[in-house]
């Protein structure tokens, strides 16, 4: 059996059942005083609840993955970017959130480099293809906690976010495949250019 596969899978079966531990780039960080969901340390009300149960087995590994994409992050930003993103409604454990980290480390898809006290985790090539090999289940999975944040919260413009990422991750993509001709670049530059004086007229 494939080191990765199992990892994935044995993952799965450990945290399926909601995961618990010390978050150790931040000890003080309390533990046991809320509610806990399938994957989450608090949930407040029947929004939270229903965020811990959609977080079925990979979402948060997907929604994680994502938020690194985004940019280079520590593990408490992650946490901190979940949370926010729900408008305050469910924020993952550190015992979830670290271990994931952990594991996209070992199946490749991020790099881990020192800074400071703490560790900040960097999206790989293999990062980025495995979010555009997912893209479909991570737009319908930010969609649903947009809509999770609740009214004025996240609402519509979650949709102009979705496509901004598409499009931040593309470009790493093809420029992360190879050289490109001059005629390439001049197409792509083009592209955006005209995409950016659409919007301005909107």
């Amino acid at each position: 059996m494939h080191h990765k596969d199992w990892k994935s899978r044995h993952f799965g079966m450990r945290f399926a059942r909601g995961g618990r531990g010390r978050d150790h780039d931040h000890p003080g960080h309390e533990h046991g005083h809320h509610h806990e969901g399938h994957f989450g340390r608090r949930s407040h009300g029947g929004g939270g609840r229903a965020l811990a149960r959609f977080f079925a087995h990979g979402d948060l590994r997907l929604v994680v993955l994502n938020l690194i994409a985004e940019k280079p992050r520590h593990g408490y930003e992650i946490i901190k970017a979940i949370e926010d993103s729900v408008g305050g409604a469910y924020s993952p454990s550190p015992g979830v959130v670290y271990p994931t980290l952990t594991l996209l480390e070992e199946l490749g898809y991020v790099t881990i480099s020192a800074d400071g006290t703490k560790k900040l985790h960097t999206i790989t090539a293999e990062g980025l293809a495995f979010i555009e090999a997912n893209r479909a289940t991570l737009d319908a999975l930010l969609e649903r906690m947009s809509h999770a944040a609740g009214p004025g919260r996240g609402g519509r413009a979650h949709a102009i976010i979705r496509a901004m990422e598409n499009l931040k991750v593309s470009l790493r993509l093809r420029m992360g495949s190879g050289p490109m001709t001059e005629e390439q670049i001049d197409a792509i530059a083009a592209a955006i250019d005209a995409a950016a004086r659409q919007v301005e007229k909107v």
